[in-house]
């Protein structure tokens, strides 16, 4: 595997663990302090966020930034 394609699934698995991170949260299957949703959500933010260096997008990566410390915080809090 290229490492552009190694890319573009990492940021693909990133949009989609994001979005399953919110629809079940949406339906109640996830609580938002969760060790899986916060999984999802810091996983997700890093596809997103490599995938977004690859590119350039900065403004991406600032946002996903941001949304992975969170994610990474509350995991913190939540193991320890």
């Amino acid at each position: 595997m290229s490492k552009r394609t190694f890319i573009e699934l990492f940021g693909w698995y990133g949009a989609v663990a994001m979005l399953a991170a919110y629809t079940l949260y949406s339906l109640g299957i996830f609580q938002a302090g969760s060790i899986w949703f916060q999984f999802l959500n810091l996983t997700g933010a890093l596809g997103i966020i490599t995938v977004s260096i690859y590119k350039k997008a900065w403004q991406v990566v600032v946002l996903n930034l941001a949304w992975a410390g969170v994610a990474a915080y509350s995991l913190y809090v939540y193991l320890y």
